[in-house]
């Protein structure tokens, strides 16, 4: 099941965010549990280490409860929140392109948390999530976001903060260099996308 932006969207993270704009802190707790696993599942596909995530879904949450008057309601909640999880993780890739260097057993680790997933799925995820090393920071969240988040185009371009052309053009151009790192791992393209749909 989808964690991310595109997961079914519930009229209460609306609601808790009217509250939060009225500076109720009992609405912020819950809508911070509500977001930390997918913040966290979304950051650590940035290939940001686990310690630096901390800090990055911190201050993620921290925007939300001190910019939440700025949420018109144009886009979901998620949509909102997950545009600001992007630029604060491309802010600390670009800061310093080490924070880059997660280790593949922490990713490994990542995957083993869900018990529901087969060896098999899981190998597959496992691999995906290496060869995204070898994308730059904007191509590997556009693949993030629409094969581990399922979400359209139209909402990546609402994320990223740029047209939905541009947004199809990272994407042709990361699909081809996946294509070609994982067909060297002997993973046919067709495997891959299947399993990034199902999330």
């Amino acid at each position: 099941m989808p964690t991310g932006p595109n997961q079914q969207e519930t009229p209460s993270e609306a609601a808790l965010l009217r509250s939060i704009q009225l500076r109720d802190r009992a609405a912020f707790e819950e809508l911070y549990t509500l977001y930390y696993r997918r913040l966290y599942g979304y950051l650590i596909r940035q290939l940001l280490p686990s310690d630096l995530i901390e800090e990055v879904i911190n201050d993620v949450m921290y925007v939300v409860w001190k910019d939440a008057e700025k949420f018109q309601g144009r886009s979901r909640v998620s949509t909102w929140i997950f545009g600001i999880a992007y630029f604060s993780a491309l802010k600390r890739l670009r800061k310093d392109p080490r924070e880059q260097e997660v280790s593949d057993q922490e990713i490994a680790n990542r995957e083993a948390e869900d018990p529901g997933r087969d060896i098999w799925r899981r190998e597959l995820r496992l691999a995906l999530l290496k060869a995204l090393r070898a994308l730059s920071p904007e191509h590997r969240a556009v693949v993030e976001l629409t094969y581990f988040q399922d979400c359209s185009y139209r909402e990546i371009s609402e994320i990223v903060g740029c047209p939905v052309n541009t947004v199809k053009t990272r994407m042709f151009h990361a699909r081809l260099r996946l294509r070609d790192i994982l067909r060297n791992l002997g993973i046919r393209e067709g495997s891959w996308q299947r399993e990034g749909a199902s999330g």
